[in-house]
């Protein structure tokens, strides 16, 4: 296979939400309720963060299995993945969504400890590789990971 390619859940009230706020932030800044570094500061992050939820895809190329985002990709090597578990981070983060932390998205789990989350809903895929396993959310996680075992020709899903 040359290229599989696979675009996340696209969380429709996030991203409503993130327009919301935005429009909130802009009026407030046009109407002088707050400063205009300040205004421009929400703004710009918040146009940032919506642009890195909109561009999170999935993609198996080359023998490389990558997550990427705006500002931001995690890859692993197929041979290095040693086991994939749909998951969903109700169930393996106490505080779900919130707790991420830094850039990269790093989350701890009392189930997993540490991992990067680059997921866009709660229900994924959590990938196993390398030192910190990643949490992905694609469209249909089973044809991701019925692709994702044919390349690797094993079964990643643990017994």
């Amino acid at each position: 296979m040359d290229e599989y390619h696979q675009g996340a859940v696209t969380p429709w009230a996030t991203v409503g939400a993130y327009v919301l706020l935005t429009i909130v932030v802009a009026v407030l800044t046009l109407d002088r309720s707050i400063p205009e570094y300040a205004g421009l500061f929400l703004g710009g992050l918040l146009v940032l963060y919506l642009g890195r939820l909109l561009s999170l895809s999935y993609s198996i190329r080359d023998g490389v299995l990558r997550a990427q985002r705006l500002f931001g990709t995690r890859h692993a090597e197929l041979k290095d993945i040693r086991k994939v578990e749909p998951r969903s981070l109700r169930d393996i983060s106490p505080v779900s969504f919130v707790g991420g932390w830094g850039w990269r998205s790093r989350m701890w789990s009392p189930v997993i400890g540490n991992f990067d989350n680059l997921s866009s809903i709660h229900r994924g895929l959590m990938i196993y590789a390398g030192e910190v396993p990643f949490f992905i959310s694609p469209r249909d996680p089973d044809a991701f990971l019925d692709v994702l075992q044919k390349e690797t020709g094993e079964s990643l899903i643990p017994d």
